[in-house]
């Protein structure tokens, strides 16, 4: 069963280009950073998780490879 995967990793590390680069903004008021870099917190767990999964799904696929050849 293919795995079904909805989270945008691309889209996420965008966001996070785009976040730091506002908080990088001089004119960029301290309420508007604060929100910013929660966002940008929320984001960072959500990319370590798809990571996590891909190294996973990774792994799997090798141990699955390695028994196939015998190795």
């Amino acid at each position: 069963m293919p795995h079904k995967n909805t989270f945008d990793y691309a889209g996420a590390v965008a966001e996070l280009e785009k976040i730091a680069a506002t908080v990088e903004n001089p004119a960029t008021p301290l309420e508007d950073i604060d929100t910013q870099l929660k966002r940008a917190s929320e984001l960072v767990k959500q990319c370590q998780a798809w990571l996590r999964g891909v190294r996973e799904r990774t792994l799997a696929l090798d141990a699955e490879q390695s028994d196939k050849t015998g190795q």
